[in-house]
């Protein structure tokens, strides 16, 4: 926004529960900028779904540790489209609209956060 008079539409950012980014989500929405999440569920080579914190919040849902991560997202306000080559993934990833975090869960996702990309850094990219 420093170098140009047009507000872009959406923006689309790296974001899951060990990088949320929230201090930039929050100025996106702040400026009505929609944001969409690329690695929601944490990059290629990552370990977010197997962090142990996220199990038991996936089992008190009767849900995927992938499916609490997106509905995660979704409460945030934060566009989330995951990746998969695999049917019953995809089938799953569409399978969260029956169900909401409440706060405390969505506290405790908040809590991963190690403010460390999993992917490259766009201010220090050599495009």
């Amino acid at each position: 926004m420093a170098n140009s008079d047009v507000i872009p539409a959406a923006n689309q950012i790296e974001s899951s529960p060990q990088f949320n980014n929230n201090e930039l989500i929050e100025f996106s929405k702040k400026h009505n900028i929609a944001v969409e999440a690329w690695s929601p569920l944490g990059g290629t080579g990552g370990s977010l779904l197997q962090d142990l914190r996220l199990a038991p919040i996936a089992q008190k849902y009767g849900k995927s540790v992938a499916q609490v991560v997106i509905r995660w997202h979704i409460q945030r306000g934060v566009i989330v489209l995951p990746k998969s080559t695999h049917a019953e993934r995809i089938r799953q990833n569409l399978d969260v609209f029956d169900f909401e975090l409440n706060s405390e869960d969505m506290v405790a996702i908040n809590a991963i956060n190690t403010n460390q990309r999993n992917g490259a850094d766009p201010d220090n990219f050599n495009f």
